[in-house]
């Protein structure tokens, strides 16, 4: 079946659309970038009905997990998944209002969060954001155990993934006109992140 399923996104997609609600603007188009099995853009789009949804996942799979799950739901605010890899320097859509993107810098390259700087660069305006959400090191912090062992797998899996230290985060958004301007703790030692162009 073509619809996926992810506790992890049935657990976090309401505390992050909580942050979402007072950091998206109050119209316009949201691109959700590595939208994975598409629970997330359907609550968000539930949530915010005054905001168009763009999904994107470079996954032939997820995009059709995404497909299904705006089916279901019936949402007109969501537009069909679209195929974009963040570490492309071209993308699919040339403008956006906000930008979301949960749980991809630590599962993909680096280049992924470069390219992923680049292309908000490219689409949004002035003083829009790009809202991250994942699990961080960060300098001062204690790492929970739990983050340490999740960062040790990725690294199993694939040498180039990872858990990623903020302050790198922080020097690619200040290279592509960015300044991180809230840092808020979610539950299971995530974190959002809100940058926004300078």
């Amino acid at each position: 079946m073509a619809m996926r399923e992810s506790p992890a996104a049935q657990r976090n997609r309401a505390p992050i659309a909580d942050v979402l609600a007072r950091v998206l603007p109050g119209s316009g188009q949201v691109l959700e970038i590595a939208s994975g099995t598409g629970e997330h853009v359907v609550h968000f789009a539930s949530r915010f009905p005054q905001l168009e949804w763009q999904p994107s996942d470079p996954d032939a799979a997820a995009r059709a997990s995404i497909a299904a799950h705006c089916t279901v739901a019936g949402l007109a605010n969501i537009a069909p998944p679209i195929a974009l890899d963040a570490s492309a320097p071209d993308w699919l859509i040339d403008a956006a209002d906000a930008i979301v993107c949960v749980n991809m810098i630590h599962i993909s390259p680096w280049e992924a969060t470069l390219g992923l700087f680049a292309g908000a660069a490219r689409l949004l305006p002035g003083g829009a954001p790009l809202v991250l959400y994942g699990p961080y090191f960060e300098e001062g912090v204690e790492t929970a155990q739990s983050n340490l062992a999740f960062d040790e797998s990725l690294k199993a899996r694939d040498p180039r993934w990872g858990l990623r230290h903020i302050a790198d985060v922080d020097m690619v958004a200040a290279d592509t006109g960015f300044a991180r301007r809230e840092r808020v703790a979610m539950p299971a030692n995530n974190l959002v992140l809100v940058y926004r162009r300078s």
